[in-house]
């Protein structure tokens, strides 16, 4: 379970253009429950993220992950509770190194190690049993750099890398944004299995509204930092998401 507790951020304090991101917010996260966070550009979804996972400080409040609490954990120190997909393919993973290479690599998360005994060998049928689960015959390509490999191949790499370690909390920073539907929707029916196989609590933003209905448990609007929906994603419709989201967006420009 996931409690953030009076979060607040500003951002560029003290000048003319100080922006408030979040004041005195509150949320918790159910335990093993994907929840989806939606909403325009600049409503908090990405700062959120990114200060759950340590690369944002928050000016105050708590975050509490299974009763501990992280709030003052290095970006670093987390990575060994929480898994993350990005956006872009190439972040989640080391595009110099190959694929066997990077899976010894997120396999030692946590664990004090040297490159030169980055791979052991009695872990490689582990990775050849994962990857064959992506159904992408990655398996045939463990010493071929991840470079080399589609948006979609990475992303699906990455997702693997994020959960192979079954962290207390997974988050999705928009992790089929940068991909083509039919790719998107083979990374998305992935993620479902994997969070359904290994129970993993999982903040995941979107902006495909049919995907964030679909594939998670429950939805949450959010709009200039504050929550303006929240509600079980089977009782959600996209038009109800829909005419929500123009209506914020025409205040905007009213």
């Amino acid at each position: 379970m996931l409690r953030i507790q009076g979060l607040s951020k500003k951002f560029n304090k003290g000048t003319d253009n100080e922006i408030e991101v979040f004041n005195n917010f509150n949320l918790l996260i159910e335990e093993n429950k994907c929840t989806a966070i939606i909403g325009p550009n600049g409503c908090g979804k990405s700062t959120l993220l990114n200060i759950l996972a340590g690369s944002i400080l928050p000016d105050s409040g708590n975050i509490i992950l299974n009763k501990e609490d992280i709030s003052n954990l290095s970006e670093e120190k987390r990575s060994k509770y929480i898994g993350r997909v990005y956006q872009d393919p190439s972040m989640g993973v080391s595009p110099s190194l190959t694929i066997l290479e990077n899976m010894s690599l997120a396999d030692k998360k946590g664990e004090k190690f040297t490159l030169r005994r980055l791979i052991r060998k009695n872990n490689i049928d582990k990775y050849v049993e994962l990857l064959k689960s992506l159904g992408l015959g990655l398996e045939n390509k463990l010493n071929t750099k991840v470079k080399y490999l589609s948006g979609g191949q990475r992303q699906s790499l990455s997702l693997i890398m994020a959960t192979m370690k079954h962290p207390d909390l997974l988050l999705l920073d928009e992790h089929t944004a940068a991909l083509d539907p039919k790719t998107s929707h083979i990374v998305m029916e992935k993620t479902k299995e994997l969070l359904d196989k290994y129970k993993i609590t999982t903040i995941m933003i979107s902006h495909n509204m049919k995907d964030a209905i679909e594939y998670s448990d429950r939805i949450i609007m959010l709009n200039k930092g504050r929550i303006i929906l929240d509600k079980a994603s089977k009782d959600t419709t996209e038009g109800e998401l829909m005419d929500i989201y123009r209506a914020k967006l025409f205040e905007e420009i009213a």
